[in-house]
């Protein structure tokens, strides 16, 4: 076990460099440091004095990635891309455009995803099983039928809808919570209930329908036949041996996004007001902020990957016939 963990760490490092460069290409072939330097200062008509001293103080004057003028190995150190981004291998992530220390902001703003990820997390995925079990248990019967309608017709409906009727319904029609915003403490709670709801309602029918169809195909197994064959009644065949028997292939999308939590969500953060690492990215992304994209991109392939080891770890768990060698 320890070695095919040290093994998949090492295999990690290609794939974030390869991340790195593709991130670092990708946003210098839409924009140059010229650009970013206009976006920065805020003004449509700059001086280039002004464009060149910008540059120099965050180190945008330097060759992108290769030093023809340095000698040795400053040629490729004296570079925007490992100055910018081989310190992130290091969890180095500097500074922002506007001199904020990212890390700090990505500590700050951790806990703000977290409260509105983690609660739609467990509680769709508490939800969407149930849901699908239920359907599963009344196979072919009208609770199943209308439960696959419901699911398509959810699946159908766009999130934005969920967000802004919702944001309608609760918030300026029936006044029960803020329409949008966040506080600290207890007080998040009123801000959070309407962006978990919607979180959870919104991934029911692709979630559940997808459960439903493993849950099903476990139910055809020899193995359920010959449960059934014993005697045991339906429900101790579905929660005891199907549901168990069909937890590999949940895991695999479960554990996935689980590191995602931390990364918050993109649409939510930003029409609700929460200041988390979701609507962070947006703002950067607005702002041409490279250094805050660089980071949270690297940070989304770090949770990913290490997604995908706790994957292959919690199979083992589940069956315990699968050895990792």
């Amino acid at each position: 076990m320890f070695a095919y963990i040290v093994r998949r760490i090492l295999y990690a490092i290609p794939i974030l460099v390869g991340v790195n460069l593709i991130t670092f290409a990708l946003f210098f072939i839409v924009n140059t440091p010229d650009d970013m330097a206009r976006m920065q200062l805020g003004a449509k008509r700059v001086t280039p004095e002004a464009i060149e001293k910008w540059k120099a103080e965050r180190g945008y004057d330097l060759p992108l990635v290769w030093n023809a003028s340095a000698e040795g190995s400053a040629k490729a150190t004296g570079t925007i891309f490992f100055q910018k981004s081989v310190r992130l291998f290091v969890f180095d992530f500097g500074f922002s455009e506007d001199k904020r220390d990212i890390a700090g902001e990505i500590r700050a703003r951790m806990w703000p995803s977290l409260a509105l990820a983690l609660p739609v997390f467990l509680v769709g995925l508490a939800v969407c099983i149930t849901f699908a079990l239920l359907m599963a248990f009344f196979r072919a019967s009208y609770l199943d039928f209308w439960g696959v309608v419901a699911c398509v017709a959810m699946m159908s409906i766009s999130t934005l809808f969920y967000i802004i009727g919702g944001q309608y319904l609760a918030s300026k029609i029936w006044h029960l919570v803020p329409i949008s915003g966040y506080a600290g403490g207890l007080d998040a709670v009123r801000f959070l209930i309407l962006p978990v709801v919607i979180g959870v309602v919104g991934g029911i029918g692709a979630s559940s329908r997808w459960y439903r169809t493993l849950f099903l195909e476990e139910m055809g197994k020899d193995y359920v036949r010959t449960a059934r064959a014993k005697g045991l009644t339906e429900g101790v065949v579905l929660f005891r041996h199907v549901l168990k028997n069909a937890m590999i292939p949940i895991l695999t999308g479960v554990v996935v996004v689980i590191p995602t939590l931390f990364l918050g969500s993109l649409l939510m953060e930003s029409f609700f007001g929460i200041p988390g690492l979701g609507s962070y990215t947006i703002d950067a992304i607005q702002a041409q902020d490279f250094s805050v994209v660089r980071s949270m991109v690297f940070i989304g392939s770090v949770f990913y990957i290490v997604g995908l080891i706790l994957t292959d770890i919690s199979y083992t768990v589940v069956d315990p016939r699968i050895r990792l060698e």
